[in-house]
């Protein structure tokens, strides 16, 4: 069985590893893989801070796309309804509230196939009046038109989160309705208007190893390492064609965890959807396992997410702190400075 070096993964920066290799590390016995992912974080973080985001659905449900977990297409019966654009009174007052909260950056979603030209001033000022807040600004928006991220990085965007969902050989069985290169093809865009790019994926949805080592293969494979990798747990909605999906071992998630520490060492982690459902001990593992980020708030666009204070108790358990905004900026731009000089 091949055993990695945390130290030659870490000072070697890599963007060509093969399914195979990542593989290996999920085969890993557990408590050497925990072991190795440990080390590298610890090479390049806190370990015992973890950043916050607090995401707010900006515009709810009536999406066209056929994407099987989620409950805002329009092609599944589900509790969700469709709702226009949040006026941007109530996103600002929302983003105060994060602030307040404890929450370094603010993400606004809209669930849209694409940004249309016609909403785009309306969000642009939106990210204008978070970011004028001390606050980082992200946007899920679906696919981008050329030349909108230009506008977006403009009015102060500084992240553009795009999910690959899945591993390029499990995508069809998710989704019919955008192709694999259509998300490729808007991560691209996002680099060259240098916004910083939050991308990861989602596990449970009846994937095998195979695909969850294809996925991180692909994030790691990418240009430039996202610098968010969000990794999400399948939470099952009733009327979705993912509601009756078996769970995943919980141990699978951390293993996933793990394995994008490794061969992402410098990206941030972030348990996302499903944290609901985790014990407490669960999260613990992930945290142990690399993972340095969460969304902070007690709702996911349209899921639950565990209170503040149920995080708060938690993180006072495990000795963890909030990761201040004003080093959450300095963190992002030694990574950037990173990036160009191993460039050079």
């Amino acid at each position: 069985m091949t055993y990695y070096s945390p130290v030659n993964i870490v000072n070697n920066l890599r963007h060509d590893w093969s399914v195979e290799e990542v593989l290996a590390l999920f085969s890993l016995p557990f408590i050497e893989l925990i072991y190795q992912a440990q080390a590298i974080h610890r090479q390049h973080f806190n370990s015992n801070q973890v950043q916050a985001s607090t995401l707010l659905s900006i515009k709810t449900g009536g999406c066209p796309e056929d994407c099987s977990y989620c409950p805002q297409s329009v092609r599944y019966s589900t509790s969700v309804n469709s709702e226009p654009l949040l006026p941007l009174t109530e996103v600002i007052a929302a983003a105060q509230k994060a602030k307040a909260r404890g929450a370094s950056r603010f993400c606004m979603g809209a669930a849209w196939r694409g940004l249309k030209d016609r909403d785009l001033e309306k969000i642009a000022e939106m990210i204008s009046e978070v970011k004028a807040l001390g606050l980082e600004t992200c946007v899920t928006l679906g696919m981008l038109a050329p030349g909108q991220a230009i506008r977006l990085k403009a009015a102060g965007l500084d992240y553009y989160n795009h999910n690959l969902d899945t591993s390029p050989e499990f995508y069809s069985e998710i989704i019919t309705t955008r192709t694999y290169q259509d998300r490729l093809d808007t991560l691209a865009q996002v680099r060259e208007a240098g916004i910083h790019v939050c991308c990861g994926g989602i596990v449970g949805m009846g994937e095998d190893q195979l695909h969850r080592a294809g996925l991180l293969a692909t994030l790691a494979n990418l240009p430039s390492h996202p610098e968010s990798v969000p990794i999400n747990r399948l939470v099952k909605v009733e009327g979705t064609p993912l509601s009756q999906v078996p769970d995943l071992d919980p141990f699978e998630f951390v293993r996933t965890i793990a394995c994008a520490r490794i061969i992402m060492p410098r990206s941030f982690v972030r348990l996302s959807a499903g944290r609901e459902a985790m014990s407490d001990e669960l999260q613990a593992l992930c945290f142990l396992a690399g993972a340095n980020s969460i969304f902070y708030g007690d709702k996911l666009l349209t899921t639950s997410n565990p209170t503040i204070d149920r995080d708060q108790q938690l993180f006072a358990r495990l000795g963890l702190d909030l990761l201040p905004v004003e080093d959450r900026i300095q963190n992002t731009m030694a990574s950037v400075d990173d990036r160009h000089s191993i460039s050079s």
